[in-house]
């Protein structure tokens, strides 16, 4: 392995770990609700989730919709289960399921 790519790979892993790490740490009780910190730290939570979905996402999406299919039926179904009954856990299992039995239909 490369020098360089190790070290690259040593400074993100640690900026991970203390973007993921400190946070838990941080003593918020004299800060008020809708200061800047909390604000902040508020919005890392669905930031994190959007990377993590669109770097999930993106692999799967191609020009053939026959390959596409499960992936908008899946993303589909979890926007319908989510906005029916507002459970993040009902919604990602629901999704999944749908995802599944699509590409075993396709």
């Amino acid at each position: 392995m490369k020098a360089d790519l190790l070290a690259l790979a040593l400074v993100v892993g640690g900026c991970t770990w203390a973007f993921r790490y400190l946070p838990t740490r941080l003593d918020l009780s004299d800060q008020p609700p809708a200061g800047l910190r909390a604000r902040f730290l508020a919005a890392t939570g669905p930031a994190a989730i959007a990377t993590l979905a669109a770097a999930s996402l993106l692999p799967m999406v191609s020009a053939r919709l026959a390959e596409t299919l499960p992936l908008i039926a899946g993303l589909m179904g979890v926007v319908a289960i989510f906005g029916w009954r507002r459970s993040v856990v009902l919604a990602t299992l629901g999704g999944a399921a749908i995802y599944g039995v699509a590409c075993a239909l396709v």
